[in-house]
């Protein structure tokens, strides 16, 4: 062997790989789809909606921030898990110059629900619930339609 391939030079940034010289891997669907969207951001579109449902009506919901979060934690160490179901929101009041917050938790709804037309009617109750606890109302107040099949 006259000629010794010398190491390939280590790069700035991570090696890519270009198998068969098709190029580099796009996204699977173009960002316009559907299909584009992670579970994630179609949960936050579905409670988003359920907001300017009842922003309509409520205009003081400009004034609370809704929030998305996971899955419910703990509050502070040491704390256990009870045998209660798992909440699927919570809400955190106003103090100290900080808004009043409604959470909902994706996890715990999605489990719950098999498709989107039954999540997008578990998430609104839920938005509805939290509404009506942080303005001290009731949900039927809220929303008129709250709890019609």
């Amino acid at each position: 062997m006259d000629n010794p391939v010398p190491p390939r030079a280590a790069g700035p940034g991570p090696r890519r790989r270009d198998r068969h010289g098709r190029g580099m891997r796009g996204p699977i669907a173009p960002p316009q789809v559907p299909l584009a969207a992670s579970r994630a951001d179609a949960f936050a579109d579905l409670v988003q909606d359920s907001v300017e449902r009842l922003e309509r009506r409520w205009p003081q919901l400009a004034d609370i921030d809704f929030l998305v979060l996971e899955v419910p934690r703990l509050d502070g160490p040491g704390q256990a898990w009870n045998d209660e179901a798992v909440p699927l929101g919570g809400t955190i009041p106003s103090r100290e110059g900080r808004r009043a917050r409604v959470v909902v938790y994706r996890r715990p709804v999605e489990i719950r629900t098999k498709g989107r037309d039954e999540r997008a009617a578990l998430v609104h109750e839920v938005v509805v619930e939290q509404v009506a606890e942080i303005l001290g109302l009731t949900p039927e107040t809220v929303d008129p339609r709250y709890d019609e099949d």
